[in-house]
């Protein structure tokens, strides 16, 4: 086997041995004609986070960190794949979104930069809660009639 198949590149820094990766493969549901009914098409990935020797410690947390929705308690991710009718077509599917999913999860947030009003957008501000001020004042009644 060629070096491109054996392992996924995620990251320039970080590449996966495709053993770590399992497929299971069962009949994807919704409607169809006699293919749906008898062949297995749809792909689960299972990826065991927790316990890869790929991932070093500072991404074995962002990635539990970030697509805890895909992680099962066990520290397991998992992708499905069933919009193609072929199990292979599938297959190469949940790779590519287990590739971008991770790639996506170490990716280092921009920080925000802290940003200040206009001083147009300031003086808007002010002149509306003078205005509302003003109506919230005409409202009471005089103070003789207290």
């Amino acid at each position: 086997m060629s070096e491109e198949t054996e392992r996924l590149e995620i990251t320039p820094s970080l590449s996966i041995p495709m053993e770590e990766l399992s497929f299971h493969f069962s009949r994807a549901g919704g409607p169809g004609g006699q293919h749906v009914n008898t062949s297995e098409t749809r792909v689960e990935l299972r990826f065991d986070v927790r316990r890869s020797p790929s991932l070093s410690e500072w991404q074995r947390e962002r990635i539990l960190e970030r697509l805890g929705t895909y992680i099962d308690s066990d520290g397991v991710l998992h992708l499905f794949a069933a919009s193609r009718r072929s199990q292979r077509q599938n297959r190469q599917e949940a790779i590519e979104r287990f590739q971008k999913l991770l790639a996506q999860a170490l990716r280092p947030r921009r920080p925000r930069l802290p940003t200040q009003p206009h001083p147009a957008a300031r003086e808007r501000r002010l002149t509306a809660k003078r205005r509302r001020s003003e109506i919230k004042r005409l409202r009471r009644l005089p103070p003789d009639e207290l």
